[in-house]
């Protein structure tokens, strides 16, 4: 994770936005323009657009770098409060083909914020203890704690997406674990989780685009796994189990959101924001203090 920058933080009054920090101009709030409803169409929705944002380029950098004094904020709140026996957190799942732009997420967002706030797990191919368990098992331990953002790099949804598409596993099986997912999130809810599913969603053309980069460039070539080529191939399949979990695993209590993401600074931008909307919606305030205050002013004055 990218190292927390040093930042002169605002003040408020206990609750609400940091004082010297502005809001976002949109046009409508992110939750509302990438949330999955009913009908949702993944395919309906162009990897190029920019949802709730209407600025360019240039704008949506500017955006974001002037949101990072908030989302700090509001971090530290959070984590405050659970030092005083709050239970709330968060966890942000983030999904995506490769290249879809998971890691840029992780320095330009993630990394924005105080780094002992937050757990962030990147799921790999079950190793072979992990699939001696069942297939919950490995995602129940990395659940962050009360106070922390909890991020997961892919998820409890590769069973039903990598598991979908290459048969490893009978399909009544998989087929049984959508519910199983709402089950499990719900239960996360009604524990004080909330829960921000994020979707990067990149076209075909714009995933060559950035292989063919990580080819031609040598401060790249960590970046390429051929592997990645062999998971291109199977597209259609990937789009297909993408559109039955947006389907089947998008209640209202944990929605799923599409971002576009052909565009590297819009997708960075709307999950951003998308965190601190639901981080405003949580109402957070500093704890009261369970000490006398006035009274260790004086000795502190004393010594």
């Amino acid at each position: 994770m990218a190292k927390k920058k040093d930042k002169v933080k605002g003040t408020d009054d206990g609750g609400g936005r940091a004082e010297g920090t502005a809001a976002l101009t949109t046009v409508a709030p992110f939750t509302d323009a990438l949330r999955v409803g009913e009908g949702f169409v993944l395919a309906g929705v162009d990897p190029r657009s920019t949802p709730a944002f209407d600025g360019d380029k240039e704008a949506g950098k500017s955006a974001l770098a002037a949101a990072d004094e908030e989302l700090d904020h509001l971090q530290e709140q959070l984590f405050a409060m659970s030092r005083a026996g709050g239970s709330r957190r968060l966890l942000l799942v983030i999904q995506g083909m490769d290249t879809s732009g998971k890691g840029g997420i992780m320095r330009h967002v993630v990394g924005s914020v105080d780094p002992q706030g937050v757990e962030l797990t990147a799921f790999k191919q079950p190793t072979a203890e992990e699939r001696r368990h069942p297939f919950l098992w490995r995602i129940r331990r990395a659940l962050p704690g009360p106070g922390m953002i909890g991020v997961f790099d892919r998820s409890h949804y590769e069973d039903v997406l990598v598991v979908r598409v290459h048969d490893l596993v009978p399909p009544a099986q998989w087929k049984r674990r959508y519910g199983t997912i709402n089950t499990f999130e719900k239960g996360l809810v009604e524990e004080d989780v909330t829960l921000i599913k994020v979707m990067l969603h990149i076209s075909p053309d714009e995933q060559k685009a950035r292989l063919q980069e990580r080819l031609d460039r040598p401060d790249k070539h960590w970046k390429y796994n051929p592997g990645d080529l062999d998971e291109r191939a199977h597209w259609d399949a990937y789009q297909e189990a993408y559109q039955a979990l947006l389907e089947r695993c998008s209640p209202e209590h944990a929605p799923w959101y599409v971002v576009p993401a052909d565009r590297k600074w819009y997708a960075r931008l709307a999950v951003q924001q998308l965190l601190l909307e639901h981080l405003r919606g949580l109402d957070l305030r500093w704890p009261e203090a369970d000490f006398d205050v006035e009274g260790e002013k004086e000795r502190l004055t004393g010594l």
